[in-house]
Parts: structure tokens; C-alpha cells; sequence
């Protein structure tokens, strides 16, 4: 694996374990009810699906080892472009389906080499 793969896999996994971070413990009504988390989460969001999005464009082969690849990058794209219309019952529902497992392979392939 390319060295700038490696950096884009940890940035990746960084923004992810403070989104982590930043939730743990907490409710949704927690969430939604703290517009400083909601801030820094969206922003931690927004870092990971531009460095994913920058791996895909640099190290495809990578980044295909990534499920939903392309959904994030979206939801990313959402919440940079569409930030007007983030719904915060599904960027709770993304923290709680589906981080626990992209911090998973993530993980995983930062430990490969």
C-alpha cells in the first residue's frame, strides 16, 4: 500500500474514532440537542469522506476494500453541499448502523503493512 493511502486511512480513522468520541455516551436527543457535537460531527464527516474521496481518486484498489465507498463520499457531499437540509436523525442513524464498522476495516487495513 501506497504511503499517501496509508495517510488518507488515518485520516479516515482519526475523524472517525472523534466522531466516536464525541457521541459516546450519549442519545440521540443528546445529539440533537447539542449544537456544538452536531457541529463537530458534521465537520469530522466532512474530513472523512473528502480523505476517502481522495483515496478513491488515488489508490482505487484501496478504497474498493472500503463497503459503501461511494455512499459516504456522498453523505459527505450532503452534508458539505446540502447542509441546509442534514437530517440530524440520519447522521445519528450513520454514527450508530454504520461507524462502529468502517472504524472496523478502516482499522484493519492500517494494520496490514
Amino acid at each position: 500500500m501506497q504511503l499517501e493511502s496509508r495517510k488518507y486511512l488515518f485520516d479516515i480513522r482519526k475523524a472517525a474514532d472523534s466522531i466516536a468520541t464525541f457521541c459516546a455516551g450519549k442519545k440521540f436527543d443528546d445529539y440533537r440537542a447539542d449544537e456544538l457535537v452536531r457541529a463537530a460531527v458534521e465537520r469530522k464527516f466532512a474530513i472523512l469522506g473528502e480523505a476517502l474521496g481522495a483515496l478513491k481518486r488515488r489508490d482505487p484498489a484501496t478504497a474498493a476494500l472500503i463497503p459503501d465507498c461511494a455512499k459516504i463520499i456522498a453523505f459527505r457531499n450532503i452534508i458539505v453541499h446540502g447542509y441546509a437540509d442534514v437530517d440530524d436523525r440520519i447522521v445519528w442513524g450513520v454514527i450508530e448502523d454504520n461507524l462502529p464498522s468502517l472504524r472496523s476495516v478502516v482499522g484493519s487495513l492500517l494494520k496490514r503493512e
